[in-house]
């Protein structure tokens, strides 16, 4: 069955475009269309916050909450997506760890360009810190740009001086703005969602003419992650940007960073949002959930209680 899954939302996905470069309107209300036909756990609740100095969705499960914190960044290319388009993952991750988790809605590109998702990621683990909550029980999770965001908040909070969370799960996250790896061109019309155009589109966006040749921009290529937790990344194989992981897995391992490179067959960017209606995407969240309840760390209240 899941031959014909992924056969299925691969043609979901090719389904005619409009020509040519569309607007930043265009694109934000294409994607929230999309996203919004992912089935969501009905098990959770979520409420309005804010975190740092940016809005930010909480999501809990709804049986209960375990004393740890999945700080999550979406994907949308810096430029589109929200808490709320996310929440097939946010929502699955918290319904099987029962941690909760803040969704960031962080600023975007064009308006707000490189280094303002940073800012606004790191912004919202350190108010998570100032409230005194031990970064043992914090991960980060992130797809797509929000991938990217994981890697590159730990980079700032390393140069902060701030301590690093406890774990990074990765889902096909964007870490090269080089668009250097081979993927990029090997994959181009294997990988039904994006294209070198479109995410050169988006991207040119982000950079507002900055020199990509960084380490905040292209982790991936550039990024010192000596120190790093445990990271987990999930990428498929028809995606452009495969490489991107490839490539920071192999800096994580030279770096001695404990790194789990996961990668599922024929399966489009971003698979996992299809849970429910893709089997690799509902096996894909329970290995993330698995991962994340293995490194954050929960406090033994009962101990605690009795101290």
């Amino acid at each position: 069955m899941s031959k014909e899954q992924r056969a299925q939302i691969d043609a979901m996905l090719r389904q005619p475009r409009p020509e040519g470069p569309r607007s930043v309107e265009a694109i934000r209300a294409g994607f929230e269309a999309l996203m919004a036909k992912m089935i969501v756990p009905g098990n959770i609740r979520t409420t309005r916050t804010t975190l740092g100095d940016r809005p930010a969705l909480r999501v809990e499960a709804g049986d209960g909450l375990r004393a740890g914190t999945i700080l999550y960044f979406h994907g949308g290319g810096w430029v589109y997506g929200s808490p709320e388009s996310v929440l097939s993952l946010t929502g699955h991750l918290v319904a099987k760890t029962g941690f909760g988790a803040y969704s960031v809605d962080y600023r975007l590109a064009p308006e707000h360009p490189f280094p303002a998702a940073i800012e606004d990621a790191l912004s919202a683990y350190r108010a998570l810190l100032d409230r005194g909550q031990d970064p043992s029980t914090i991960a980060f999770a992130g797809d797509s740009a929000g991938g990217g965001l994981t890697v590159t908040t730990c980079l700032a909070a390393r140069d902060a001086g701030l301590p690093l969370p406890a774990a990074v799960v990765t889902f096909s996250p964007g870490l090269d703005a080089t668009r250097t790896g081979e993927s990029m061109d090997t994959k181009e019309g294997i990988d039904p969602i994006l294209t070198r155009k479109s995410v050169e589109h988006t991207g040119a966006m982000y950079l507002a003419k900055q020199d990509p040749h960084q380490p905040m921009l292209s982790p991936a290529v550039l990024a010192d992650l000596t120190g790093f937790p445990p990271m987990l990344m999930q990428v498929g194989t028809n995606e452009i940007l495969l490489d991107d992981s490839t490539r920071l897995a192999a800096r994580a391992r030279a770096a001695g960073v404990d790194v789990i490179l996961d990668i599922t067959a024929d399966v489009p960017h971003v698979f996992q949002s299809f849970a429910g209606v893709l089997d690799e995407a509902d096996q894909a969240l329970d290995r993330a959930a698995l991962f994340l309840t293995q490194h954050v760390h929960i406090p033994d209240t009962a101990a605690a209680s009795a101290g």
